[in-house]
């Protein structure tokens, strides 16, 4: 792919595609062009250059994200190239920074930022090897406690530990990474590079492990925290960690699934979800929230009232919200702001169609992404969606999977869509005319694939030819049959299945047991 380059960053490619040179010459390189040489590595994959540059950087910050964006020498971003090769090769030359340099009084090095790495799907580099960022979490961790090991029984330089660095990056934690990192968390203090945990994920781990690993992590830093699968949180267990440990910096707040169920509400529940609205309240920074498949029916404003700070991204898919809610949602203060939103498995042509356009029609200067999947959008409800979505000029995504609309009806709609000039990737649904006669929506998983593929494939042809036809061939248009692209769950896939697996053997041992003490 021909992107834009300067002579001087082709100059950079001859210079670092000839490894065995380039690392010899290092020493005498102009400290100014180490930025412009790690990309030109990064981009041709030279690891063994990559490490050197690393472990002689000669600036105070490394920046991964600036260093690999777009940059005036180079347009093309590689910051989301989560190549294998080129990773290891930056982590363990940081490593050696600490270790191998001659003369440690002259290392300049404070901050190192990991953080601007983005996962994506379509990797471009050659090795197709990708270090995602469980694994990353993994080696940065295993490093750090090398390290201190290799400090404990050589004799260093006493420069060495002196040496502080700090290591911001996006800790990805699950049940096979928990004791590494713990332990890297635990000895950061001796370790010259010190983890700073800017956003945190956590899947598939003990609830009591998470509550012991956060307080790590120093949450005062905090930007982003993500509690998604397999995190057994419930209502009570979110009051106690909002009581026993401050987010001041807390930007966006991702909760699992069945974190709130408002079925079984008691008054005490009531006061909780209200303590819980308060502690949302106090953390001023946050704009970014999702809580899926919890049961929030007319408590939406007793959880959302109490923020000063106007969200910009709302995930309240599949949440059974009623018209209350959704009346609140559009005349809140937050509708204004709504950037991303998320509605999906709520029935909205039939319970709630004036106020969900109320809310579309306030949101629309700012809006870019929502997603409606599951909502029982048919044909009858088209041209009121078109109406709806008008406005939304600046919408770059829109999904609307698992929704029972006919071919001609998705035609009608992309005809529509080609109009919003902003507009970059749409998730469409399966043609209903495609599934056999008397298909019942929501599709469960079983039944999913079982249309006819030849009919859909022909279908997606015409739709990709009305974009072409508008020159809209910048749009992406897609089917994820079982999803949106998670980089996280593809990562962690095999661990997640093993523990759903057990999970479910638990249950049926469980059952089998109240089975044999009724008989």
């Amino acid at each position: 792919r021909a992107t834009m380059k300067s002579l001087r960053f082709i100059s950079a490619e001859a210079f670092v595609s000839n490894a065995e040179f380039a690392r010899k010459s290092l020493s005498s390189i102009a400290h100014n062009l180490f930025p412009l040489l790690f990309k030109a590595s990064y981009l041709l994959e030279q690891g063994e250059v990559i490490h050197d540059l690393v472990e002689n950087w000669p600036l105070v910050d490394f920046n991964m994200g600036k260093l690999l964006g777009t940059t005036a020498d180079c347009q093309e971003d590689l910051s989301h190239r989560t190549c294998a090769v080129c990773l290891e090769s930056c982590l363990t030359g940081l490593r050696d920074y600490v270790l191998n340099h001659p003369s440690p009084y002259m290392k300049r090095l404070k901050v190192v930022d990991l953080t601007g790495i983005k996962d994506v799907e379509v990797q471009f580099c050659e090795c197709k090897k990708t270090m995602g960022r469980w694994a990353r979490t993994q080696l940065l961790s295993k490093l750090c406690l090398e390290l201190l090991v290799y400090l404990q029984q050589t004799q260093c330089n006493p420069g060495t530990f002196e040496i502080s660095i700090d290591v911001l990056i996006d800790l990805f934690v699950t049940e096979r990474n928990y004791e590494l990192v713990v332990q890297a968390l635990l000895k950061k203090c001796y370790c010259p590079l010190k983890i700073c945990c800017v956003s945190f994920r956590s899947d598939n781990l003990a609830l009591q492990k998470f509550f012991y690993i956060i307080k790590l992590t120093d949450p005062s830093l905090l930007r982003k925290l993500e509690i998604v699968h397999n995190v057994r949180l419930e209502m009570e267990h979110l009051e106690i960690l909002f009581n026993s440990i401050h987010f001041p910096l807390l930007m966006s707040l991702t909760l699992p699934a069945r974190t709130f169920n408002v079925r079984r509400f008691t008054a005490t529940d009531e006061q909780m979800l209200a303590n819980i609205g308060e502690k949302l309240g106090e953390m001023t920074q946050l704009t970014e929230l999702s809580i899926p498949f919890s049961v929030l029916t007319g408590r939406i404003q007793g959880l959302l009232s109490p923020l000063k700070t106007p969200l910009k991204k709302l995930d309240v898919s599949n949440c059974l919200l009623n018209h209350d809610d959704m009346a609140y949602l559009a005349n809140s203060f937050h509708v204004n702001h709504l950037e991303a939103l998320d509605l999906s498995g709520h029935d909205i042509p039939d319970l709630y169609p004036s106020t969900f356009f109320k809310l579309l029609s306030h949101s629309s200067s700012v809006l870019r992404s929502l997603t409606l999947e599951d909502c029982n959008i048919q044909d009858t409800h088209v041209n009121m969606l078109i109406l709806g979505l008008s406005p939304c000029q600046k919408l770059q995504e829109f999904k609307f999977l698992g929704n029972p609309l006919s071919s001609h009806a998705l035609k009608q709609l992309f005809t529509f869509l080609c109009e919003l000039p902003m507009l970059k990737n749409v998730e469409f649904p399966v043609p209903i005319d495609c599934y056999p006669i008397g298909i019942t929506y929501p599709i469960d998983d079983a039944s999913l694939c079982r249309f006819d593929h030849q009919k859909y494939e022909s279908v997606a042809e015409e739709l990709k030819f009305i974009l072409l036809q508008a020159n809209r061939e910048d749009v992406k248009a897609s089917t994820p049959l079982f999803g949106s692209y998670d980089a996280a769950v593809q990562e962690t896939n095999n661990e997640l299945g093993a523990y759903l697996i057990k999970s479910f053997k638990e249950a049926v041992e469980k059952f089998t047991t109240s089975l044999n003490k009724t008989s």
